[in-house]
Formats: structure tokens, C-alpha cells, sequence
């Protein structure tokens, strides 16, 4: 589409005393992309608006094909100090917005509101929700959903069975050198290499999704992806490790065995035995990325619809990691003040499998039929209760059921 300038009316205004002068109508400026769902989302709200609304005109130009509309847009970005990464890119003043969801959308309103003639003054872009966060910079916390969908997400994930398997066996294995300081910084060395490897591989999951996210089919494919972890993971909870598994394989198992021992060596230097954890550490993480892939893939695509700043994504991304490691230090921090490392059972780990499996299905299914659930804290309250819910249910109905017919395990 042709980039066409603003046309204004000539305003004719007699010399009556006491009468208003007309006001100039709002102006908002949409960048968008030919065959981007979200934005037309945005055009499609504001065409709604514009039925409930007068007083402001849209002015919109696609930026994908047009060569004049996507210099335009990174001009006005320029003059705004924005970084545009990606549309819809919404201008309204000095005010503007990177992408597109419902709470974007309520804020728009507003902005468009506190302009038109007789509105109280209104301060929108300053809401109280930008903090200045030291070394990332300023980071937009409005959507505190999406902090909160961080923090449950990760939790769940922090519970996985996998890396707490590992943990807990090389734990026991190296308190056998009985030194509380090796114990600590071999199992910190072990810590801190996965978790780095875990962060990178979700930044580029998350890298991938930000460039093919415009296309409308990625959210469902990432559904699928998410149902289908899902549903194995349940699986799993009623036969474990029979057919299709997101676990360790049994062929890997030996190899962590031997490396755990090698730690726990007593008379090995400390230097080549935090190397060698480092080295373990490395190793196990691509292992257990098919056994962990699933909620990474989830919160990615949410974060990438959400188009947030790089900044916020770091943010983001620390209190994932954070929250994420949080069991893990329990059991390690448990393991080197008590010298003693309790081995996670098959029993645990089913458990833990359900109720994994069961958020990502939830998540999976909002995410089909209504996303906009994921948009508000409320919204994202209901969606893990129900999927913990449905958990408890299941886990009691198959204990009544096995008790019926005498099965311990």
C-alpha cells in the first residue's frame, strides 16, 4: 500500500466571542505487516472503537512490502527512542506500543480518551508500571500476568524429574568424600554450567518464535507441540517408560553413573574435579533437553506474543531461571548442610510427570480455543488450578483403583 500523506480540512472559524475552536482529531498511527494476525487484531479493535468513538482518525501503512511505509516507521521509532523489532507498531504522540493484546489494546483506549477534548488530564504512558531494573535498563512490568505465567511456569518446570534425578545421584555419590566444601562446589559448578546451557537454549527457542511469530499457524503448532508433551508425560504416570517417554534414556544412565563416581573420588585435586563437574554438567543438559524441551517451547511462544523489549525478556528470563533452580537448591543446600542426599524414586517422579503433563495440556488447550485467559493474572490463576486440580484427581483416582486390586506400586 502507497504511503499517503495526512490530509486536514481547512477549518473555517468566525469571530464569535466565547465560541471553542474546533479541535484536531487524535491521530493514530498503525505500522503493520501484510498477514500478521495481531495486527489485524489491533486494526479490527480500533474499528470497533471507532463505532463507539469519534474524535480520532486511524492512519495506517504496511511496512512488510511497502518500502516507503517500513521507512516511515523506523523514522517515527527513531524520533520516539523506540526499538521496533516487530508489528503492529502503534504511535499516538509521544506514546507508543509494540505489538498487540488486550491489555495493549485497553491502553490505546485510554491514550486515545485522555486526548480528545474535555478529558481530565491524564498521564498514560507514566502508569507506574516501568521500573529501571540495574544492568538491563527500563523494563515495562504492566503485564503481570505474563511475570506471573513466568513464575508458575518455571516452578512446574523446576520439578522435573530428569535434572532432579541427576542431582540427587550425584549428590549421593560425591558426599561420599565427606568434605561439605567439595560437596558445595561441585554440586554449584553442576548448577550453575545447566542452567546457563537451559538459558541458552531457551533464549534461541524464544529467538525462533520472535522471527516466525507473525505467522498464525506458529501458536498452534506450539499447542500441538505442548499436547503432545503433555499428554506422554501423563502417560508416564500410568505406565512409565513404556512406548514414547520424555526421560533418560537407560543408555545414558552408565555414563552419568561414572562420571558421578569420578567426582566423588576423594584424593581427586578440586581444580580438575570442578572442570570434570562442568564438563558432566554440559553433557547432561543436551541429554535432558527431549526430557525438558516442553515448557521452555510454552513460555517462549507467550513471551514472543507478548512482543516484549529485549529488556523485558531478560527480566523475564533471570526470574524463569531463578524460580526455575529453586527445588534444586533446596535438595542441594538440604544435601551439603545435613551431609545426606535422599535418591528420587520412580513413585516421585510419576507424580511429578502428572502434574507436568497436566499443566502443559491446560496451557495447550487455552492456548487453542482462548488465549486471551493467558492475558490476566486472573486468567492464569484459573488455568494452573484446574490443570493441579485435574492432577489431584487423577492421582487419586488411580490410587483408589490400585488399592481396589491390591497394587502397591
Amino acid at each position: 500500500m502507497t504511503i499517503q500523506p495526512v490530509t486536514m480540512q481547512p477549518v473555517t472559524i468566525e469571530q464569535v466571542p466565547d465560541e471553542p475552536v474546533p479541535d484536531e482529531p487524535v491521530v493514530v498511527e498503525v505500522f503493520w505487516g501484510d498477514g500478521c494476525p495481531y495486527c489485524e487484531d489491533l486494526l479490527d479493535a480500533l474499528d470497533r472503537l471507532a463505532d463507539d468513538l469519534s474524535g480520532f482518525v486511524v492512519d495506517d501503512y504496511e511496512v512488510w512490502y511497502d518500502e516507503d511505509g517500513r521507512d516511515l516507521m523506523f523514522a517515527r521509532a527513531a524520533e520516539l527512542g523506540v526499538d521496533v523489532q516487530a508489528v503492529p507498531f502503534t504511535v499516538i504522540g509521544e506514546e507508543s506500543w509494540v505489538g498487540y493484546s488486550t491489555q495493549i489494546e485497553r491502553q490505546i483506549e485510554a491514550a486515545i480518551v485522555g486526548r480528545l477534548p474535555g478529558a481530565p488530564p491524564t498521564d498514560v504512558a507514566d502508569d507506574g508500571t516501568r521500573i529501571d531494573v540495574p544492568l538491563v535498563g527500563d523494563v515495562d512490568v504492566a503485564g503481570r500476568s505474563l511475570l506471573l505465567t513466568t513464575v508458575l511456569i518455571a516452578f512446574v518446570d523446576g520439578f522435573n524429574p530428569c535434572s532432579l534425578w541427576v542431582l540427587t545421584v550425584l549428590l549421593a555419590l560425591v558426599l561420599h568424600t565427606g568434605s561439605r566444601r567439595r560437596v558445595a562446589l561441585i554440586g554449584g559448578t553442576f548448577l550453575l554450567v545447566t542452567t546457563a546451557i537451559y538459558g541458552l537454549f531457551i533464549v534461541g527457542v524464544y529467538s525462533a518464535l520472535s522471527f516466525v511469530g507473525a505467522l498464525g499457524w506458529i501458536r498452534g503448532v506450539v499447542a500441538l507441540f505442548a499436547l503432545t508433551f503433555g499428554l506422554i508425560n501423563v502417560k508416564d504416570f500410568f505406565w512409565f517408560k513404556v512406548g514414547p517417554s520424555m526421560t533418560i534414556s537407560d543408555e545414558h544412565k552408565p555414563g552419568i553413573y561414572r562420571q558421578a563416581r569420578a567426582l566423588g573420588r576423594p584424593g581427586a585435586a578440586l581444580p580438575a574435579v570442578m572442570a570434570g563437574a562442568a564438563v558432566m554438567a554440559a553433557g547432561v543438559a543436551l541429554v535432558e533437553i527431549p526430557c525438558t524441551a516442553g515448557f521452555p517451547v510454552i513460555w517462549s511462544d507467550l513471551v514472543a506474543t507478548a512482543d516484549t523489549s529485549t529488556a523485558t525478556f531478560a527480566l523475564l528470563l533471570g526470574v524463569y531461571l531463578l524460580v526455575y533452580l529453586f527445588d534444586e537448591l533446596l535438595v542441594f543446600g538440604a544435601a551439603v548442610v545435613t551431609m545426606r542426599a535422599t535418591k528420587l524414586q520412580e513413585r516421585h517422579g510419576r507424580v511429578l510427570k502428572l502434574i507436568g503433563g497436566m499443566v502443559m495440556i491446560t496451557i495447550a488447550v487455552t492456548i487453542l480455543f482462548a488465549p486471551d485467559m493467558m492475558n490476566t493474572i486472573g486468567g492464569v490463576l484459573l488455568v494452573f488450578l484446574i490443570s493441579i486440580a485435574a492432577s489431584g484427581a487423577v492421582a487419586l483416582a488411580d490410587h483408589v483403583f490400585r488399592s481396589r486390586r491390591g497394587v502397591t506400586s
